[in-house]
């Protein structure tokens, strides 16, 4: 199978003639050959980010000095709105520089941008390029985006949750909403029931994100709309708890079942082999028995504490397994831990605890030694 490319090589030259060619066909008077060397002169030495502000601002230099007309005529270059079916990552990447063309250009013209990002998240996304408008007005923001919670597109619905979210991953945070989430929960109270899964998994992304600053606010909101909700509103909770869980949370652990007071032990952990090297593997082994006179329910964590650098330690929780365990009951199990590279983590030689942690207490440690 051949090997896929970084993600960055899809904004390079052959993305760029093929968007020059587009906006000739709309807008013959386009100096498409000057646009596509102006691109040519800094791509390669530039990353993912990097790249797609390069073709914005070409486009910027070679498209009409009027925002107005330049976006009217970048309007014209998009495609079919895609389904779900397609996703919204799966084509249309020449959209992602229009986007970004937005964010950076269009904010003194919001009525005009606005309307363009609606459009351009009908075939890629607009949930980053919307955020600095959210910044700059978000009443007036709010307000298109209230309008459009309902929209017949899901990939809308979907980005009226992603675009508001407060810790977007790879986005520009959102303080207002962290320091209060009041006004996007509003709109993720309309979407929980909202029928596309596609939509749900945001609103519990958006869910968990606040969680992450406001957990009693999100263990009420949760309550409520467990008690209440549809079975996909209910999957939402489930999802959107998982940083709570992860933390041992009590309320979080009581909504979803998961006794609080587990009388439990866990025995025979280990982790073999005891030293590897990055790309490796280990192996996690373990008893679980039920000390208590009732079945209980259990959710069972691992953590990683990873070496970092000048002696720290930061701690990963991964989920291991969840089990209903009868009253005296042992089960055992078992579980792997990748070592191999990942864009986002730097692993540093040194010794790594890993804890079993069920129901939020941990209960066993062991640990091996990882070299470069």
């Amino acid at each position: 199978m051949a090997e896929l490319q970084p993600f960055k090589y899809y904004f390079g030259l052959d993305l760029t003639r093929d968007l020059a060619a587009k906006i000739q066909a709309v807008y013959p008077a386009f100096p498409a050959e000057n646009f596509i060397q102006d691109v040519a002169a800094e791509v390669d030495a530039l990353e993912l980010k990097a790249r797609i502000r390069l073709i914005a601002a070409s486009l910027r230099r070679h498209l009409p000095e009027n925002y107005a007309e330049a976006i009217s005529i970048l309007l014209q270059t998009l495609d079919s709105e895609i389904s779900v079916a397609d996703g919204m990552f799966n084509a249309g990447w020449f959209v992602m520089p229009i986007a970004q063309f937005v964010e950076e250009y269009g904010l003194d013209d919001f009525e005009v941008s606005l309307k363009a990002l609606y459009e351009i998240t009908k075939r890629n996304t607009s949930e980053f390029a919307v955020r600095p408008y959210l910044l700059r007005d978000s009443e007036r923001v709010l307000a298109k985006l209230h309008e459009w919670v309902d929209d017949p597109s899901p990939h809308v619905r979907r980005w009226v949750s992603e675009g508001t979210r407060p810790r977007l991953p790879w986005g520009m945070r959102l303080d207002p909403f962290i320091r209060d989430p009041a006004p996007t929960l509003k709109l993720l109270e309309i979407l929980k029931d909202d029928p596309e899964l596609y939509v749900r998994k945001s609103v519990a992304n958006h869910l968990n994100d606040i969680a992450k600053d406001h957990p009693a606010l999100v263990v009420a909101t949760a309550e409520r709309w467990y008690a209440d909700g549809s079975e996909g509103t209910r999957w939402i909770v489930r999802h959107a708890l998982r940083t709570l869980i992860k933390r041992g949370d009590p309320a979080a652990l009581a909504i979803l079942g998961y006794d609080t007071g587990a009388v439990v032990s866990v025995s025979d952990f280990e982790v073999q082999p005891g030293a590897i090297t990055v790309g490796e593997t280990v192996r996690l082994s373990a008893t679980l028995t039920n000390e208590g006179d009732k079945a209980q329910n259990l959710v069972v964590d691992f953590v990683v504490h990873f070496v970092k650098a000048r002696d720290k330690t930061s701690a990963k929780v991964f989920k291991w397994t969840t089990v209903v365990l009868p009253a005296g009951a042992t089960v055992a199990l078992q579980k792997t831990l990748s070592m191999k590279p990942v864009t986002t983590r730097v692993y540093y030689a040194g010794r790594h605890r890993v804890d079993v942690q069920v129901n939020g207490q941990i209960l066993a440690s062991a640990a091996f030694d990882l070299t470069l």
